[in-house]
């Protein structure tokens, strides 16, 4: 049975709205034949948010014990991930109940490697403030977004928080950059340069507008124009060195990926023929 993986990184002291988010998660109609999980990963030394997903037998909670950062905890949570489609939710966003089954046939197609519907801001009030879609909906050719991008001075017209992305495809880019800022810019740089993507009319997530978002913090702030200059070098490289995906992808297993194992680390000097 085909699995949809949504992978959210949380964070206990700004989790103000997590209640919703999970609400969110649990009002979710899948497509016919599609199972659900949640791997949910919270950074920090001091986790708080375990007992929230008690009784949520799709959900697989785990914690960093340690202070980590969001791009550790967002490859830590894709470690776990079993499924062969993933969906990113952060802690304070919502997806609308009809969120995957809109995205989730749009990877019928093989030559599509990530989603993305439409998002309303949901302000601090309750009311929701919505925006034209700065590309056209359809098929969204490989390097059509960083060009946009480049155009527009390293503003991306595709909102990360909401994309929908094979699995296979997201580790063979090596998940989220080490970059102190807009880790998933630079990942999707990589990303929508060398496969294509399906911009979807439908308004399938709200994203939150309030004062502890991460990205309105100073540290983020401070680094933001690096993140974004990151994520141009990565694609501007990419698409110097010719990488693309000539053929659509077959399907990977996600259980058996999931499943690797790693084995007791060796000291150097006792490496085998050593």
């Amino acid at each position: 049975m085909p699995r949809i993986s949504i992978v959210t990184a949380a964070y206990g002291p700004t989790a103000t709205y997590l209640g919703e988010t999970i609400d969110s998660v649990k009002a979710q109609a899948l497509p016919p034949g599609w199972e659900l999980e949640w791997v949910v990963q919270e950074d920090g030394d001091a986790p708080s948010l375990a007992a929230q997903f008690d009784g949520l037998d799709f959900a697989r909670y785990e914690a960093n014990e340690a202070q980590l950062g969001l791009a550790v905890t967002r490859n830590l949570a894709l470690s776990r991930v079993t499924g062969d489609l993933v969906q990113i939710l952060d802690h304070d966003d919502i997806l609308l109940p009809d969120a995957l089954t809109a995205l989730i046939p749009r990877f019928a197609n093989p030559a599509i490697h990530w989603a993305i519907g439409q998002a309303d801001d949901l302000m601090p009030d309750g009311s929701r403030a919505s925006f034209a879609s700065m590309l056209d909906h359809g098929v969204v050719p490989a390097g059509r977004v960083n060009e946009w991008a480049a155009d527009n001075g390293g503003n991306w017209p595709i909102h990360c928080a909401g994309l929908m992305m094979r699995a296979a495809t997201l580790r063979a880019l090596g998940g989220w950059a080490a970059s102190p800022a807009d880790d998933d810019l630079v990942m999707f740089a990589a990303l929508s340069e060398v496969v294509d993507g399906y911009n979807d009319p439908a308004l399938t997530w709200l994203y939150r507008q309030h004062p502890n978002q991460t990205h309105k913090t100073q540290s983020w702030k401070t680094w933001g124009n690096a993140g974004r200059r990151i994520a141009l070098q990565r694609a501007a490289a990419v698409r110097a060195a010719g990488i693309f995906a000539a053929e659509p992808v077959a399907p990977v297993d996600g259980a058996a990926v999931e499943a690797v194992e790693v084995g007791q680390l060796i000291p150097k000097e006792n490496y085998p023929g050593r």
